[in-house]
């Protein structure tokens, strides 16, 4: 079975929510709620685990998404 692959930054969903495979990298001019610390691995719509370096995310079906990533849908994981 192939690996599951990486979500682009260049993928229109991904554009559309403001993705960054590295959260560091966020435009914080256009997306004023990032704070550092959030992360895709302590995001509550992660699918990995908090220690995995990828992991799934239902607003990117059939993609992985990095860890150390950001989007605008980030959520604190309860």
């Amino acid at each position: 079975q192939a690996a599951t692959p990486m979500l682009a930054e260049t993928d229109p969903q991904a554009g559309a929510l403001g993705y960054k495979a590295d959260a560091t990298k966020v435009d914080k001019a256009k997306f004023p709620k990032y704070a550092a610390g959030q992360l895709c691995n302590n995001c509550a719509l992660y699918q990995g685990k908090a220690a995995d370096a990828a992991g799934g995310c239902p607003l990117f079906a059939g993609k992985q998404i990095a860890g150390k990533g950001w989007c605008s849908a980030w959520a604190k994981k309860a």
